[in-house]
């Protein structure tokens, strides 16, 4: 609470109406001592008196003696009503310079705050969305214009950058699709081939495969991050959960991995990316039944917790860096061989779980656990369960 206050303190506008009510106030308080000066040098003349007869001197002293002390009361009178009043009209004058200082504060920024606002709106997926402020060539204008030639670049380099993803999805599985069909029909001809051959043909299709892999783990990171969400949809994490985890049976039984159910509930409903979402699953269960020893065991859970939809997917093992353990969600991080024994993965599969979560307004957050083993929490926002969605 304090720290927002503060924060609210050091506002332009508020140093702006600072600014306009100091300038005001000591224009203010410079023109009444201007006046006071010459009030108080005018009334300290004193009056030339005409000359008087001799035999009356005593008694026109006298008067004179009555007539000073009537003037002096009177100015002191003066000068004490005077300096009331200049305190009072400084009082005043200090209230009004705050609400005008405001009000221009106000007017000023108003141009500024139009263009905050419409700079928060604007995101990759309206680039096309320009300021266009109104009004003479001024700074604020300038400012505004700058801006607008600078999303006008972003949105020329985001479509270069959606056309080459695009282009590179088709470019590069040609040639992997005819490398796999020259090697078919190498191996299907009627005369007898090798078993060399043959065991390099079958070597050969284990690297395409993985090569087809990367290239298609490549390419889901690369639309993600550049704001592609195809067929949006109300879908279910528990559901699409348990899916991954039938889909993935023979490969836990082979590995004799334990499951525990940490709570797999109906409850955790998001507007998201069907397609992305499933893969983001897949992803975070094949990372944890990969990475995994045998006889090892995975905890999954998925529920609602305040206004979010949560996965988290545990896993034991030795205990693990935590910084480390934070890097793996960028690009082509791995922990090492030594994690579990296995050198398989491209290391993008959890820096995909990750750009997925963040495209839909979501978090991942790695944790390597004190006990040993890695703990992975997605986060999405919680949207309501639809009638007949059965995602």
């Amino acid at each position: 609470m304090l720290r927002r206050l503060a924060l609210t303190t050091r506002t332009v506008r508020l140093r702006f109406t600072a600014l306009y009510g100091v300038l005001f106030l000591l224009s203010g308080a410079g023109l009444l001592v201007i006046t006071n000066l010459v009030t108080l040098g005018q009334s300290h003349v004193a009056p030339a008196l005409p000359p008087v007869e001799q035999h009356t001197l005593a008694a026109t002293q006298e008067r004179i003696s009555r007539l000073q002390a009537q003037l002096l009361e009177m100015e002191e009178t003066q000068t004490r009503q005077l300096l009331i009043g200049s305190v009072v009209a400084l009082a005043v004058m200090a209230m009004v310079s705050l609400v005008l200082g405001r009000i221009v504060a106000g007017r000023v920024l108003r141009p500024l705050r139009t263009i905050t606002a419409a700079t928060r709106r604007i995101s990759a997926e309206n680039l096309h969305e320009r300021l266009a402020v109104p009004g003479p060539t001024d700074e604020v204008k300038d400012l505004a214009d700058t801006i607008d030639g600078l999303l006008e670049r972003l949105e020329d380099s985001f479509a270069a950058q959606r056309r080459f993803v695009a282009n590179a999805s088709h470019e590069l599985r040609t040639p992997l699709a005819t490398m796999r069909a020259r090697l078919d029909v190498a191996v299907a001809k009627p005369e007898p081939i090798p078993a060399q051959t043959m065991a390099l043909a079958d070597r050969l299709r284990t690297e395409l495969d993985q090569i087809d892999r990367l290239l298609e783990s490549f390419l889901t990171l690369a639309r993600t991050q550049h704001g592609a969400l195809p067929d949006r949809a109300t879908i279910s994490l528990g559901r699409m959960v348990s899916a991954a985890l039938d889909a993935r049976a023979a490969d836990i039984t082979a590995r004799s991995l334990t499951v525990h159910d940490g709570g797999i509930h109906d409850s955790a409903w998001t507007q998201a990316s069907h397609t992305l979402v499933s893969r983001m699953v897949d992803n975070v269960i094949d990372n944890a039944v990969t990475h995994n020893h045998d006889g090892g065991w995975i905890r999954v859970t998925a529920t609602a917790a305040d206004a979010s939809a949560l996965l988290i997917v545990e896993t034991g093992g030795r205990v693990l860096d935590q910084e480390q353990v934070a890097r793996l969600a960028q690009p082509f991080q791995r922990l090492g061989v030594d994690r579990t024994g296995s050198g398989n993965g491209s290391g993008l599969g959890l820096s995909i779980v990750a750009a997925i979560a963040t495209a839909h307004g979501g978090s991942v957050d790695l944790h390597a656990r004190a006990e040993g083993g890695l703990r992975v929490t997605i986060s999405l926002p919680l949207t309501t369960a639809q009638t007949g969605v059965t995602a």
